[in-house]
């Protein structure tokens, strides 16, 4: 056995939506690998690089020099780009490895293989220790990307992006430079008290300035999820900026000690880490109000974004004039961002005691249908119980004041998920975009609507505008798959599951939606082991109705009944999961069975039954049956 340790470059190469090609055209996908090879093989040897191995449809090759692997790849990608028959992504780094025979190993190894499935299709993605070799080489351009923390990598690694003819990095005119020019993140203010219960205080502070930054139009803000993403974090600002894609940056803190506040606050540019504005507030509780309206109007100052008319009063938009019932509902915001059961239970309290102080806090009544209304989803309550406390929720906020954003979004998802009317939730959507040109929700929402009206290409441009105003949210990306999965957008879908599953390996959710792309491909097996994932981190009604589907359409009958036992045992499923039990009953044939029980999720307007047209499309005959048509006659679903 020969092994030797040494300095190398790794660079590993994949081929973008192999997986999905082989899923529809095996003999084709064959005939792709085989011109990859083709293609690589030479151009790796006339870089003096060594080919180590095939992984699948990627490859792994080592160079002696940074400079030859990276030109080794322009050269690559150029000449992938001209045949047009496919894209790749490639991924390079240099440390020191272990070669062994033919192989080679080591944590520079498995580094090179997370930038290359980082890369965007078309790219050359490089480690900073890359980066650093090649930066005096005037025939080598880079750009930063982000800093990100890859999957068995113990520490956050810097990526950059090799700028070459022909890429996607090279554009006369980028559009994300126009978004930069006037767009902020808002971290989130530290909490300076000695009592770190006030955390929700300080929390909140930083959450209304982003309401009311969020509400002018010509300012992209990025939403509360992804800003407290660096909450706790050591983070460059200059990092932080390039991975929100934003300009500007605003960081602060709070120290609360009885009645007394004072908050600090610096405005950054975050390419340069200038200060554009910076003040310290020493003030009494009582004027937490003008406090934000202050920071506020000398942030917007600062961005030369001229204030006039409506705008302006958009801005100065107080909720509430009672401090108490503000810091309540600032603790039920605090709360419901925690999204388990217990969390939204309490949030559900603060709420409440927020509207007996104030009973015309409007704000605090959509909080109230934020609440019930997800529970209900979850089936972590009875939605025959939630979802009527949801809807009077939503109708007290609209009637007490219909000029804010979250009134009509409250409104919106009523009409859409509990009273089955399309267009009536796409006009309060629209509402509410009009007020918050920023609230990621609302486009969330109006994807989902324009999804179920077939219109698939407005579905996603609607999810990619959510993401890229909460791009580090787990319950945003989570909902913005929904559009690709329903509009049959298979790549897209796994692209958004990827992500999904690197932000949030815990949640069920990536890998449920990875095993209905890989279902739809018609690749049992990986859907199979994505829905076993799923089910693994979370065995409720919706991870374990899919897996009962796909044992179905596999024909194992004796496994999906195995699943129907076990939703029939979940506590309350009769009020909540009638639909679920009715898709398996489907996909098993039974379909007396199965209308059964959608009649009862009919009668207690299930959330979920809303989507059945798209797994009734992929049941042969199914649309056509009486059942069927009747079905959906009794759902009264308004289009």
């Amino acid at each position: 056995m020969s092994q030797s340790r040494q300095l190398a470059a790794i660079m590993f190469t994949d081929i973008v939506g192999y997986t999905a090609l082989m899923g529809k055209d095996e003999k084709n996908a064959f005939r792709l690998l085989h011109q990859n090879r083709v293609l690589q093989k030479p151009i790796i040897e006339e870089f003096k690089g060594r080919w180590i191995k095939e992984l699948g449809d990627g490859i792994m090759a080592s160079f002696k020099t940074v400079s030859d692997a990276v030109n080794a790849a322009v050269k690559i990608q150029e000449t992938c780009n001209a045949s047009n028959e496919f894209k790749l992504r490639i991924g390079i780094h240099s440390g020191e490895v272990v070669f062994e025979n033919d192989d080679v190993f080591g944590d520079g190894v498995n580094i090179a293989a997370r930038i290359q499935s980082a890369a965007n299709p078309g790219s050359i993605y490089i480690s900073e220790a890359v980066n650093q070799n090649i930066t005096n080489k005037k025939d080598i351009e880079t750009e930063f990307v982000r800093e990100d923390i890859l999957k068995n990598v113990s520490q956050p690694v810097k990526m950059y992006k090799v700028l070459f003819a022909g890429s996607e990095t090279i554009l006369p005119e980028r559009k994300e430079s126009i978004l930069l020019e006037k767009s902020i993140a808002v971290l989130p203010f530290v909490n300076m008290s000695n009592d770190e219960e006030q955390e929700y205080f300080s929390d909140g502070i930083s959450e209304e300035i982003i309401n009311m930054l969020a509400q002018v139009p010509a300012l992209k803000v990025i939403a509360r999820t992804s800003s407290f993403a660096f909450k706790g974090k050591n983070i460059d600002l200059k990092i932080i900026g390039e991975q929100l894609k934003v300009r500007y940056l605003l960081e602060g803190s709070v120290r609360k000690a009885g009645s007394k506040l004072r908050i600090t606050a610096q405005l950054i540019n975050a390419a340069d880490g200038f200060h554009l504005y910076s003040e310290k507030f020493d003030r009494e509780l009582k004027d937490i109000f003008d406090i934000q309206d202050e920071i506020s109007g000398k942030i917007l100052e600062a961005v030369k974004i001229k204030l006039f008319g409506s705008e302006e009063d958009t801005v100065i938009k107080k909720y509430t004039d009672n401090v108490e019932a503000y810091q309540l509902y600032l603790k039920g915001r605090f709360y419901y961002n925690k999204y388990t059961p217990d969390a939204f239970m309490k949030a559900i309290e603060y709420f409440k005691q927020a509207i007996e102080l104030d009973p015309d806090y409007a704000i605090a009544y959509s909080g109230l249908c934020y609440c019930y209304m997800t529970m209900s989803f979850f089936n972590w309550i009875p939605a025959d119980k939630g979802m009527p406390l949801a809807t009077k929720a939503s109708q007290q906020c609209i009637e007490l004041d219909d000029r804010i954003a979250e009134s009509h979004i409250s409104l919106g998802r009523i009409k859409l998920h509990y009273e089955w009317n399309i267009r009536a939730a796409i006009i309060e959507q629209k509402k509410a975009i009009a007020i918050n040109p920023n609230n990621p929700e609302a486009y969330i929402q109006l994807g989902m609507c324009s999804v179920l009206l077939g219109n698939k290409e407005e579905a996603i441009a609607y999810a990619n505008k959510a993401i890229s105003l909460d791009p580090f949210s787990t319950m945003n990306l989570w909902m913005a798959a929904i559009m690709p999965l329903f509009a049959n957008e298979t790549d897209s879908l796994l692209v958004i599951t990827k992500q999904l599953i690197d932000l949030n390996p815990e949640f069920f959710g990536g890998y449920l939606f990875a095993g209905q792309a890989y279902l739809q491909l018609g690749n049992f097996e990986k859907a199979l082991q994505n829905l076993k994932l799923a089910v693994s981190k979370d065995s409720n009604s919706y991870t374990l109705s899919d897996l009962g589907v796909l044992y179905g359409f596999m024909g194992d009958k004796t496994k999906a009944r195995e699943v129907i036992r076990e939703i029939k045992n979940i506590e309350g499923i009769e009020l909540t999961g009638n639909n679920y039990l009715a898709n398996v009953y489907l996909a098993i044939g039974e379909w007396d069975t199965a209308f059964m029980y959608y009649d009862k999720a009919i009668q207690n307007r299930e959330q979920h039954m809303i989507w059945k047209g798209y797994l009734f499309d992929s049941v042969p005959n199914l649309m056509e049956d009486p059942r069927a048509i009747k079905m959906f006659e009794k759902m009264n679903l308004v289009y």
